[in-house]
């Protein structure tokens, strides 16, 4: 998910820091879960895992929404909303509600993707009812009082002119605004100067009530609670919620860069770039030979192909990676590598040749094998917390992947073959199509030219 300014309520309890560190609950295996998908009285869909040897409870949601919903003019409305959502509510002004949070030591944050609102809760077996209250109240009565939304939005203001400073930032916006012009997702999530300014409690409001809704409601509940505990705090929580939600149709789209080669001009030592192409869909029949294809590529650490070539055999960065980014509406291969003014054309060029050498030959077997083995192994890794395992499935919750992907997973990785990979080197890393943003002041790269 992406990091804004809702964070872990300053405070928490050690006790539940420690719990939170030490919940390796039941698994040694991520197989080892056992998932139950759980309808509730009021008929919300949720996924539960039962964990009761420690005396804390994870729950994970999601909301249909994001920033691809902000209205044009008022970008960064959905970022400003994750940021009001412990500022108040119902009769409890910003400092007691916060007071009360920290008091009872519960974590609670909110998040925006391009695609969704996500939500974070925690809590303590011996606190769950009154910090559910807490919940409830943020979920369906947040206060937007005027004295916190100025403060926050001065809070949001700060972080734009940092980012304004910052190439890595300044690379990541002017990369997807160049990829997607004229469509939501090139839009800032953050918003701009005068957007930001634009924005009044009540578009918050207005905002909340299109997106909070049970349509489009994803959660899971991992911990020290019964199923039908869970139902019940559910539909507590949730069950007042509008059954539909207001959002817009985002249209499906392919990045359509209108520069091949975009260059921020920054007075800083060091260029840092994006790069990117369009990709395949998560439902799409390829993906995952992709996912195994990213890692040789650039999402296997020192192993990957790009770290091998430009960090260890000529010492061009310190750090070169890939990754798949699917969206609902829309799927890119996108990599960033950040070295020396006078370096980065050289950087760029490797990374260009290596990809149209795996996009020619593919990876070999030994590549292949290992990305595989890699996968797999560290998967169980991503479930040995409470608050991970609730993190992991919510991904797979909100992408239809089905209560049965955990099992499934690592055999559909095992699954594929040295052509497979070939195929989908030549169908995703087209030759040519590779479009870049460097935010510096790169030596002897021109504007417009590859």
């Amino acid at each position: 998910m992406i990091a804004n300014v809702s964070r872990l309520r300053r405070g928490a309890s050690a006790a539940l820091v420690l719990l939170s560190l030490c919940a390796t609950p039941f698994v040694t295996a991520a197989q080892a879960m056992k998932i139950k998908d759980l309808t509730t009285p009021g008929g919300i869909k949720a996924w539960l895992v039962e964990e009761h040897t420690v005396p804390l409870m994870a729950m994970r949601f999601a909301f249909k929404g994001g920033s691809a919903q902000d209205p044009v003019g008022k970008e960064g409305i959905a970022h400003f909303l994750t940021g009001m959502m412990d500022e108040g509510a119902g009769d409890l002004d910003a400092q007691t509600f916060q007071g009360k949070v920290e008091e009872l030591a519960m974590r609670m944050s909110f998040e925006d993707g391009k695609d969704q609102l996500y939500g974070s809760f925690e809590t303590l077996t011996e606190n769950r009812v009154e910090t559910l209250k807490l919940l409830k109240l943020a979920i369906n009565k947040p206060r937007f009082d005027a004295d916190a939304h100025d403060r926050v939005r001065a809070q949001l203001l700060s972080g734009l002119a940092a980012a304004a400073r910052n190439p890595d930032s300044v690379a990541g916006e002017r990369f997807m605004r160049n990829a997607f012009p004229d469509h939501p997702y090139g839009r800032p999530s953050g918003g701009t100067t005068v957007s930001l300014k634009a924005i009044a409690p009540a578009d918050l409001e207005a905002y909340r009530k299109n997106v909070f809704a049970k349509d489009s409601l994803r959660i899971v509940v991992v911990g020290d609670i019964t199923a039908t505990d869970a139902a019940a705090m559910i539909d507590d929580v949730f069950g007042g919620l509008a059954a539909k939600g207001n959002v817009v149709n985002i249209a499906a789209v392919v990045p359509k860069p209108s520069e091949k080669l975009q260059i921020v001009d920054m007075p800083v030592p060091q260029s840092v770039a994006r790069f990117g192409l369009g990709a395949m869909g998560r439902k799409d029949k390829d993906f995952i030979a992709a996912f195994v294809l990213n890692h040789i590529i650039g999402g296997g650490g020192f192993s990957a192909r790009l770290m091998e070539e430009v960090r260890e055999k000529r010492g061009l960065a310190y750090s070169v990676y890939s990754y798949l980014q699917p969206f609902d509406a829309a799927s890119m291969f996108v990599g960033g590598v950040a070295t020396k003014n006078e370096q980065m054309g050289q950087s760029l060029d490797i990374i260009k040749g290596e990809l149209k050498k795996l996009a020619a030959d593919g990876p070999t077997a030994k590549e292949l094998e290992g990305a595989k083995s890699n996968l797999t192994g560290s998967f169980a890794l991503r479930f040995d917390t409470n608050a991970k395992i609730a993190s992991q499935l919510l991904y797979f919750n909100v992408e239809d992947l089905g209560v049965d992907y955990v099992d499934r997973r690592n055999a559909e990785i095992d699954a594929v073959s040295l052509d497979d990979v070939k195929r989908v080197a030549k169908r995703l890393l087209i030759d040519d199509g590779l479009f870049v943003t460097v935010v510096g002041k790169p030596v002897g790269l021109v504007p417009g030219k590859g």
